[in-house]
């Protein structure tokens, strides 16, 4: 006689599975390159699925994830300041920039610099709210920070990243002092 079936997580395996691109788009602008992202979106899945029991209202399920590749990525990052310095993104075979049409590369590049310029907390509200679509109220969720403390770091990224845009660092120090 067969084992009983055992009932369904409340959390189903094809819902988690639905959500892999936009995890692995949000892992992609994160890490840098599309080996780590994958790497993070898999460890994310990982996780989520021994923890699914954790999770009781299912739709919540996308910002769920998100927090848990996010929470992925920053204790990665911890660990390799630990370790020491890396290879930087801009040795790296899969620059972003590359995937532009070839008028548009410079631009593309820019911007890649600039947002590689900006804090980690400030690329990842810009990430989270921009890239994602994200509300303020999410993405404090997801950072487990209040509401405006988005809205404050998501003013500072933006007005970081178009100084950097502009005019490069000297125009960002000037509108500082």
């Amino acid at each position: 006689m067969p084992p009983p079936a055992q009932p369904p997580g409340p959390v189903d395996d094809r819902a988690i599975a639905a959500h892999v691109p936009r995890l692995r788009r949000y892992a992609a602008a994160l890490a840098g390159n599309l080996a780590d992202a994958d790497d993070l979106v898999q460890d994310c899945i990982e996780k989520a699925l021994a923890n699914r029991h954790a999770l009781r209202d299912v739709s919540r399920l996308g910002g769920w994830l998100l927090s848990i590749l996010h929470n992925l990525h920053v204790s990665g990052l911890r660990g390799r300041r630990r370790r020491g310095p890396e290879v930087s993104v801009d040795d790296l075979a899969d620059d972003l920039a590359l995937s532009a049409e070839p008028a548009d590369r410079g631009e593309v590049r820019d911007f890649v610099r600039a947002f590689g310029q900006l804090s980690e907390e400030h690329r990842t509200v810009l990430l989270l709210t921009g890239l994602e679509g994200l509300s303020y109220r999410e993405a404090a969720e997801v950072l487990e920070v209040p509401i405006g403390t988005v809205m404050s770091r998501l003013a500072r990224a933006r007005e970081r990243l178009r100084a950097l845009l502009d005019g490069g660092e000297e125009q960002v120090v000037r509108r500082i002092k």
